[in-house]
């Protein structure tokens, strides 16, 4: 065992959690995930169980999300069963279209520790469909889940879009009748983020937010983030960064298919990165066009709102 890995276990300085890209390929565009400028890349399996072995030490769970659509990935059922024999926890984040043909997988597996569906993705891919025909097959692979199990956790993510609005309605009425509960839609207030619904079933709210792009004009020198401290990105090529945001892999830390984590963490540009934002400085030029950092701000307790 390394120092660093070492140190991490014995100081609980461990990630919390290491996003792992899978694969950068979306069975829908929505108008709140930019495109993604790479090259379409599916990480092979040999590649996610190298990744699996080296990251496992440093993070409390893997969440296959980035970009992309984790389920997806044409061998989805193998990487799950290859989390379960590494003793891996996974945290999934899908906009739930195939939770039909993946639903055995994702049941029948002890490494699966959260699932989160973003609903707020379909109808923003088809205002017109219904949204019973959607709703009903995640409503149902979610009960069937708490019947199974009582230690995964499952979060639908909606946009805030204000208590006055009723956007969201239509879903909640859905969820009613489904799960035959009553949602007090007063939660849908800017001071809450996530509401326990029902077992461990939460309703998630954010607003939306621009992604960091270096054709931005600058929004700060100084801020803070959670990137580094208790959590890293790895994209579909194995390239490291620090945060989820960094959809083109922009900091290029280092590439974990060629090199061990501690030694990408130990980079002079990760602890240049991580030392700058333990002092309030905004030391890459990225940073310094994200508008997600802003919510990090000391005393800011309200999500911040976009135009």
């Amino acid at each position: 065992m390394s120092q660093l890995v070492h140190l991490i276990i014995e100081n609980k300085l461990q990630f919390k959690k290491i996003y792992l890209e899978i694969s950068n390929l979306c069975n829908i565009q929505c108008s709140f995930c930019p495109v993604v400028e790479r090259d379409n890349q599916i990480m092979s399996l040999d590649s996610i169980l190298a990744i699996f072995d080296k990251i496992n030490p440093f993070t409390q769970e893997v969440c296959l999300h980035l970009m992309g659509e984790p389920t997806a990935h044409p061998e989805f059922e193998k990487i799950i069963e290859l989390a379960e024999i590494k003793g891996i926890k996974l945290n999934i984040t899908t906009n739930g279209l195939l939770i039909k043909r993946k639903a055995l997988s994702l049941l029948k597996s002890s490494a699966v520790r959260q699932v989160n569906f973003s609903l707020q993705s379909y109808r923003d891919n088809f205002p017109d469909k219904p949204l019973e025909s959607y709703l009903l097959p995640i409503l149902n692979f979610t009960k069937e889940l708490f019947e199974l199990r009582d230690d995964v956790y499952v979060n639908y993510r909606l946009w805030n879009v204000g208590a006055t609005e009723t956007k969201n309605n239509d879903f909640f009425r859905i969820i009613e009748t489904e799960l035959g509960i009553r949602i007090n839609p007063a939660v849908q207030v800017e001071h809450i983020k996530s509401k326990k619904i029902w077992k461990k079933l939460y309703l998630h709210f954010d607003s939306r937010f621009e992604w960091p792009d270096l054709k931005r004009d600058e929004l700060a020198v100084s801020g803070r983030c959670h990137g580094l401290g208790n959590h890293i990105g790895i994209h579909a090529d194995g390239t490291v960064v620090p945060c989820c945001l960094d959809k083109e892999a922009v900091i290029n830390l280092g590439n974990i298919l060629e090199s061990e984590l501690d030694e990408i963490l130990n980079s002079s540009l990760a602890k240049e990165i991580k030392t700058g934002f333990d002092s309030n400085v905004l030391t890459h030029d990225l940073c310094r066009r994200c508008q997600y950092i802003q919510r990090f701000k000391k005393g800011k307790n309200v999500p911040l709102k976009v135009s």
